[in-house]
């Protein structure tokens, strides 16, 4: 049976489930977000990729059997040892195979489940934790000043550094956004993020951020068009959103530019560590983590204080050195709800 060549309805099953997947069932039923459908479509092309170029397949007799526990699990060896790809890659590239074996086997079961259940026993890959990568204070500074704001261009910039810090969101959200998410008059100016699993929330501005926003409104949005996507570059006469890939080259750009002028600066900057940075000067500061999770847009709880579950040098040692201040009388050994969370597992 293993052996057996797969017929041409095989094919044909697998590529119209595949498709009904992406283009229909994330979209229009579980309702995620257009950056979740292109990362689940990515790695499953990843994956396409690798039983042609690995496995010798042919993309066109690709089917349901190619997704093989066997065949999956050197896939993970594959990109782990050969193209040395993170684990956490290595994990989403995973669990988009396990997604669709799932819609698969659910729409069509005849011989499907078996696969779906074979390909749940293969392991994701351990990752390690790792502080997270942020900015210092003074090196967050010079990034945001490093644009030259007397250009059109480095205004642009400018305003999408500050943005960007300001708002903690996604650089896919920002990218994303159009002027009419933009909420400069009211009482408490904010403006809306469309999110992960397309839902919205609400971020206030700074006073110092919204007088910024109006100046980068008059230069480069001066007729309101409110479904225009507020940051944008023109060729040949054409506006067009600004991709990932341009922020990043533009952050290493700036980054470079400040250890010219004698700043140390992270050895490889990139686009989320901004986020990160402001998420992470928010926790220093005291905010609450039920706060910054709400900021950042995380679904779970566990998923921010993973994020931050490393405190900075200094961070730590102030809390040492308040604990040291205290008197024995300012411990509270004896409050109950203390000694619950003390003596717990």
């Amino acid at each position: 049976m293993k052996n057996k060549k797969p017929s041409g309805s095989d094919s044909v099953l697998f590529w119209k489930t595949a498709k009904e997947y992406v283009d229909h069932k994330l979209p229009d039923i579980r309702k995620v977000s257009p950056n979740t459908i292109k990362v689940y479509r990515d790695s499953l092309n990843k994956y396409i990729d690798y039983l042609e170029s690995e496995k010798g397949r042919r993309r066109t007799d690709i089917s349901f059997s190619d997704f093989s526990k066997s065949n999956i699990t050197d896939f993970l060896d594959w990109m782990l040892n050969e193209k040395k790809y993170a684990p956490k890659t290595c994990n989403l590239r995973l669990t988009a195979i396990h997604a669709l074996l799932e819609y698969a086997a659910n729409e069509d079961s005849n011989g499907l489940m078996s696969i779906y259940l074979e390909s749940c026993s293969i392991k994701t890959v351990k990752a390690g934790n790792n502080p997270i990568e942020y900015f210092e204070p003074y090196q967050m500074k010079a990034l945001l000043a490093a644009p030259d704001r007397k250009t059109k261009t480095g205004l642009r910039n400018s305003m999408m550094l500050i943005l960007y810090y300001d708002t903690a969101a996604r650089i896919s959200e920002l990218l994303q956004m159009n002027v009419s998410q933009l909420h400069l008059d009211a009482e408490t100016p904010y403006l809306t993020i469309l999110g992960k699993g397309r839902k919205y929330r609400s971020i206030p501005l700074m006073d110092k951020t919204v007088a910024h926003l109006k100046k980068y409104l008059k230069a480069y949005h001066p007729i309101y068009d409110q479904n225009a996507p507020l940051f944008y570059a023109r060729t040949h006469g054409m506006i067009h959103a600004l991709s990932e890939d341009t922020v990043e080259t533009m952050i290493k750009k700036y980054s470079k530019d400040c250890k010219t002028n004698g700043i140390s600066m992270p050895d490889k900057p990139h686009c989320h560590m901004i986020r990160k940075t402001r998420a992470m000067d928010l926790y220093k500061s005291g905010m609450p983590l039920s706060h910054i999770q709400q900021l950042l847009g995380h679904e779970s709880m566990s998923t921010t204080t993973g994020f931050y579950a490393f405190v900075t040098l200094d961070t730590l040692a102030k809390s040492m050195e308040k604990a040291n201040q205290e008197d024995d009388g300012g411990r509270r050994w004896s409050d109950p709800s203390v000694l619950r969370q003390l003596y717990s597992l």
